[in-house]
């Protein structure tokens, strides 16, 4: 149990003041030059020892991340990209730090861009997302007139300048190299790596991309000490975390939790159960859309971390919990996240452009029952066949929920096309 005290979120419900006077007046821009003050190398080696891993669906450790940035310049700009194309479907949690907590993320940008390097940093913020893009637009204007951004940014003595770049929703941009060209005004077609961003990135120069949560935790992580944030949940899965928790609970909300909570307290705790008890639970999505859902009775005692939930079949991703009770269509469910894949596939590459859409016209047919038992095997094999095989994640994200379905409710999709067959046949009885 997180204790309110601990919360890095302070404002996360916009119950109070998200103005800078209200941020301040909550602990935050508070000693930033005296941070700054320490240098480089402390910031990146506080962040490691932290144990912070990114907050966007990969979990890759934030402070390595960082360190692979030059550590001299050799004549190109550095910068960092904050990736809020909040898109996974599911998650909701950078847009509440945009509309209620913005200072965190503005003061996280400045801290982690002295880190790197960076003079410059770009908040990419997805094309939906119109009233975030203003709370936060707004914050950063304060910012700039108190003194905290621009020339000697917060008076530590670094020149810092922090621009809103707003998409134009397309869930393709979410990925951090599709993020870079659509940065540049090019389309969101993800890039081959090596090179990778830290190496050449925005405008060919080396950039970090990290999501709104990594970059937010990051100013209070500093002030309160890595070994701190390192104290919750379990070894390789340290600190706070956000949780957006939809679907059939009775109380849907995101909550400010420590890493490695279990589903039961989780739900128990700050969603009011699951709706008609726990019996009534049939599946849950741990991790936003991409990831593959796990049967409702496997779930119960699952630790919501990195490592537990990829023991359990499937991974933490964003901590968007969907919770599916028994009245859930599950072989609908995920046709429709199959449908959601394949128009968001950019096409670049063949087996997501042509695999995606013909997983979902399989899935519409398993769907009504209008298949043949062989074909489950086929569709799993052709999953398997895009996973792996694509330049950027969207294959896997297409993939790893079918095989979810196939993997727990095989039962269900078989019973649903031998009793569309026993119809068929008693029909034509009939006749």
């Amino acid at each position: 149990m997180l204790k309110d005290e601990d919360r890095i979120f302070t404002n996360l419900y916009g119950m109070h003041d998200r103005t800078l006077a209200g941020a301040r007046a909550r602990g935050h821009w508070d000693g930033t030059a005296g941070i700054i003050a320490k240098g480089r190398d402390w910031i990146i080696q506080n962040m490691k020892d932290s144990g912070l891993r990114g907050r966007g669906g990969a979990g890759f450790p934030t402070g390595l991340k960082w360190s692979f940035m030059p550590k001299e310049s050799d004549g190109r700009p550095a910068y960092l990209v904050v990736n809020a194309d909040e898109s996974e479907p599911g998650t909701c949690k950078d847009r509440e730090i945009m509309r209620h907590d913005p200072h965190t993320l503005i003061e996280g940008c400045l801290i982690a861009s002295f880190a790197m390097n960076a003079n410059a940093c770009y908040i990419y913020i997805r094309g939906e997302y119109i009233r975030e893009r203003e709370a936060l637009q707004a914050a950063i204007d304060e910012a700039y007139d108190a003194g905290l951004l621009g020339k000697n940014a917060a008076g530590s003595g670094w020149d810092f300048d922090l621009y809103l770049h707003h998409g134009a929703g397309a869930y393709i941009c979410g990925e951090e190299t599709a993020l870079l060209e659509s940065l540049e005004g090019k389309k969101g077609m993800p890039r081959m790596k090596p090179p990778f961003p830290a190496g050449a990135g925005l405008y060919g120069c080396p950039t970090t991309v990290n999501n709104v949560e990594s970059i937010a935790v990051v100013p209070t992580i500093l002030r309160r000490g890595a070994d701190w944030f390192a104290s919750f949940g379990r070894q390789n899965n340290a600190g706070t975390k956000l949780f957006a928790v939809s679907g059939h609970v009775n109380n849907p909300c995101v909550v400010e939790e420590a890493m490695s909570i279990t589903f039961e307290e989780l739900i128990d705790r700050h969603c009011g159960g699951i709706r008609g008890g726990w019996d009534n639970l049939k599946a849950v999505i741990p991790g936003g859309s991409s990831v593959p859902c796990v049967r409702g009775e496997n779930m119960r005692d699952a630790i919501m971390d990195f490592d537990a939930l990829r023991d359990k079949g499937s991974s933490l991703g964003t901590a968007a919990v969907i919770v599916m009770d028994n009245s859930t269509d599950i072989i609908k469910a995920i046709w429709r996240l199959s449908k959601f894949y394949k128009h968001e596939s950019c096409g670049q590459c063949t087996p997501c452009r042509e695999g995606t859409g013909w997983m979902m016209r399989v899935m519409d047919r398993l769907v009504k029952g209008q298949a043949e038992v062989e074909e489950i095997d086929m569709l799993f094999d052709v999953t398997k066949q895009v996973e792996g095989h694509t330049i950027c994640a969207l294959g896997d994200a297409a993939a790893w929920p079918i095989q979810g379905l196939i993997r727990n409710f095989r039962d269900e999709i078989e019973d649903r096309i031998k009793a569309q067959q026993a119809g068929r046949i008693s029909a034509v009885a009939a006749e």
